[in-house]
Formats: structure tokens, C-alpha cells, sequence
């Protein structure tokens, strides 16, 4: 299987179905940190960032945002004092696509940079 950092998200026009609990499962080891949360019957993946202080998490968070634009998959990037937050769900299919995972695997790179 292509390691989910190595892959780019594919557009996502809705009518699909949101992935199963199995494939879940199967992608989640890729992504060790981050943890499925379900936000008003949505399934999300979440992770929180620690930082030295504010202008260390605003710098990730931008670089997110970037990673963000070049793919057109946004995140809920929530950004304070030494953390940053950040949700990636697919709001078309209102659950995960591949590209959460992916996109969770490049922000993980992002960090450790």
C-alpha cells in the first residue's frame, strides 16, 4: 500500500460514502496521533500541536493553511498560545475520505519539520 504522505487528495464531489469503520482501521496506523472523533454525527480526525509559544503555532497554522489551499481540502485549524488544533473531515460525503487521512498524514509532516 502507498504510504498516505507519498499520496495527493483526489476531488471529492459528494455521493460517495464516508469510509467504513474497517478501512478506517486499516489507515488510522498511518496516522498513530491522531484520534476519530465524532462532532454532531461527523466523523472527524483530530490532533492537537504543541508549541514554545504563540508565534510558533501561528507559523505551523500557516503552513497547514498552505498545505490546505495547494490540495483544496480545508481543515477547522484552531490556533492558541502554544497549540493548534486541527480537524479533517470531508464536509461533501459529512465523514472521512481518504483525503483526511492523507491530508492528517501531511500535516503530521509539517510538524515534523
Amino acid at each position: 500500500m502507498t504510504a498516505l504522505k507519498d499520496m495527493k487528495c483526489i476531488p471529492c464531489r459528494g455521493g460517495e460514502p464516508p469510509l467504513t469503520e474497517q478501512q478506517i482501521n486499516e489507515l488510522k496506523p498511518q496516522i498513530a496521533d491522531w484520534t476519530v472523533k465524532e462532532v454532531e454525527g461527523v466523523q472527524r480526525l483530530e490532533r492537537t500541536f504543541n508549541f514554545h509559544n504563540f508565534s510558533e503555532a501561528v507559523e505551523f497554522t500557516n503552513r497547514v493553511a498552505a498545505i490546505a489551499e495547494a490540495q483544496d481540502h480545508h481543515p477547522l485549524i484552531i490556533t492558541e498560545w502554544g497549540r493548534v488544533t486541527v480537524q479533517w473531515w470531508t464536509h461533501k460525503i459529512k465523514g472521512l475520505h481518504r483525503n483526511d487521512f492523507i491530508m492528517a498524514s501531511n500535516t503530521d509532516e509539517i510538524s515534523s519539520r
